[in-house]
């Protein structure tokens, strides 16, 4: 009897994990007193390209008037509103409420990963400690986030890039000179291409893009004015691109290769 629910907690881990593997489950605490309301759409609409929201909490002093604007889409979006009152003046109790509850979530081992949508570097240690612990961690806030923040992420997306994305394909106005222009673009481009190649230079799309973002956790080819990695580096003129078919299931996988290295070839529309 004893194997047999062994046997039977297995295949119930398994299929928990295979759930995860599709959608990671995600806890989202929002930092109210940083962030807009009018920006709600678009941070959930990119919270779900990396999981699901299974938590969604926001954080703040409800009987300020600076957080009225946060009422009307708090049911919208089904965020709980966690009230915390401002004990002193010029001292953030919001930060160590998000906080506490942040390490409450995380013990439960619930999680695959955490979403702070937040600008504040006191999140920085807290930021670390998720990633310490295996699970992942998204930052979402303005440009003048501090570094220590953005580099503690696994990932880090700016709210710039979410308030201006229209085009699905190309938001903004792109600048293809500037762009050709940008030596730490290239260089950061042309790293992660030969990290990954094999030897003739090949280097999987895929595998590139998850490369840059371990060196640099807020690159996103939106920045820029792409909406897609391929898109982006098809414009800087650095590099060549072969469409191959997976075996069988009728998809193809873009493959890139810095040009400078191995001729002009490029195969792919």
């Amino acid at each position: 009897m004893g194997q047999i629910g062994h046997i039977a907690r297995k295949a119930m881990e398994e299929r928990s994990m295979a759930r995860t593997q599709e959608q990671p489950t995600l806890a989202v605490l929002i930092d109210a007193d940083n962030t807009s309301p009018a920006l709600v759409e678009p941070i959930f609409a990119e919270i779900a390209k990396y999981g699901v929201a299974t938590v969604k909490r926001i954080y703040g002093d409800w009987t300020s008037p600076q957080l009225k604007g946060w009422q009307n889409v708090l049911l919208e979006y089904s965020i709980h509103p966690v009230q915390q009152f401002s004990y002193t003046r010029g001292k953030n109790a919001t930060d160590c409420a998000l906080i506490i509850d942040a390490m409450d979530l995380l013990y439960t081992g619930r999680f695959d990963g955490f979403c702070i949508v937040a600008s504040d570097s006191d999140y920085t240690r807290l930021a670390s400690r998720i990633r310490e612990q295996g699970l992942l961690m998204y930052g979402i806030g303005s440009k003048k986030t501090p570094m220590p923040l953005v580099n503690a992420c696994d990932k880090f997306i700016y709210t710039e890039i979410l308030r201006g994305a229209q085009d699905e394909e190309r938001p903004g106005v792109p600048d293809e000179k500037s762009v050709r222009r940008d030596a730490k673009l290239a260089k950061l481009l042309r790293d992660a291409v030969n990290a990954d190649a094999d030897e003739d230079g090949w280097a999987y799309l895929g595998s590139v893009g998850n490369h840059i973002l371990k060196q640099s956790p807020s690159f996103d080819p939106r920045n820029y004015g792409y909406a897609r990695l391929r898109l982006l580096m098809r414009a800087t003129g650095l590099f060549e691109f072969d469409e191959r078919a997976v075996d069988g299931s009728g998809q193809k996988q873009c493959y890139v290769r810095c040009r400078q290295e191995h001729g002009v070839r490029n195969n792919a529309p």
